[in-house]
């Protein structure tokens, strides 16, 4: 199942999509609450019972009550996610072309709800940074309260998966990295979607490694800059989870960034892709202000 949030007629709606009929708003499905988005949907409980009834909605709704998807304006998920996690140098690749040892444990900084944009929003080039990167990354959306997991049970406990294009102000991370936070915590640093894409639409198998398959890649002006398979990782997604539980609970709703393949250097005027293979595309155009 894919969940999105879309601008229709001056509101902000959350609906689901059809393969071959289009968006379907999901105001009349009495589990979701009004005004919510897409991450409101999960964060307010994302059971059984309601996904069976967003799937007889889908199925039973009239024609002419499907939006085409060519016709959808889709924004961020959310605007305002309770925590983002992110991870660095989870690629093992692209930890050896940095010629950075990659940490023994997760290497996690937060980010702030203030740095969100959604599909088609500029990233903006803060002026303190002249050398800013962007990051194709595989989101995770946790699904329901996670305390303490084990490996193996991890990705139970996601919801979801979901374009991200993390930026990083490298130059101010490079003066010292205790610098980490500052340097991913300006305005517009986090985009993502356009689709919640449920676990089950992605994950081979019950284990633990069941979304090892997907490709991440950066893409750069419709150029390929770089890509690597989840199988890449240093960490998986299922041990980010389990880690990050056994030091906090997580939340419906929450993400965590599981690391990039490559880093792009971006300039005013570009415009930087994330695509995931069975997940989607994320684009965003790049300015800086005069």
């Amino acid at each position: 199942m894919r969940l999105a949030t879309l601008a229709i007629g001056g509101r902000e709606v959350v609906c689901a999509l059809h393969p071959q009929r289009g968006w379907l708003a999901l105001d009349s499905v009495a589990e979701v609450p009004p005004g919510s988005d897409a991450l409101g949907v999960i964060r307010a409980g994302f059971t059984d019972d309601l996904r069976e009834r967003i799937a007889d909605d889908l199925a039973e709704a009239p024609d002419d009550a499907f939006i085409a998807p060519d016709q959808a304006c889709t924004l961020a998920p959310s605007r305002h996610p309770r925590f983002i996690w992110g991870i660095g140098l989870n690629y093992l690749a692209h930890a050896r072309d940095l010629g950075a040892p990659h940490p023994d444990e997760p290497a996690s900084f937060i980010k702030g709800d203030h740095t969100v944009i959604g599909p088609g929003e500029r990233i903006v080039l803060p002026p303190q940074s002249l050398r800013v990167t962007a990051e194709a990354e595989l989101g995770l959306v946790i699904g329901r309260d996670t305390w303490q997991v084990d490996v193996a049970d991890a990705l139970d406990h996601v919801a979801a998966v979901v374009c991200v294009l993390d930026q990083t102000a490298e130059d101010v991370l490079q003066r010292n990295p205790r610098f980490l936070t500052r340097a991913k915590n300006f305005p517009t640093f986090l985009s993502f979607g356009p689709e919640l894409v449920t676990l089950d639409e992605v994950r081979i198998g019950d284990g633990p490694d069941g979304l090892d398959h997907l490709e991440v890649a950066t893409w750069r002006n419709g150029e390929l800059h770089r890509s690597d398979t989840v199988a890449g990782m240093a960490f998986g997604p299922a041990e980010l989870v389990a880690f990050h539980s056994q030091m906090m609970p997580l939340r419906a709703g929450d993400l965590i960034l599981t690391g990039t393949p490559g880093a792009s250097v971006i300039e005013d005027g570009d415009v930087v892709e994330c695509r995931i293979s069975g997940v989607g595309r994320l684009a965003n155009p790049v300015i800086r202000p005069a």
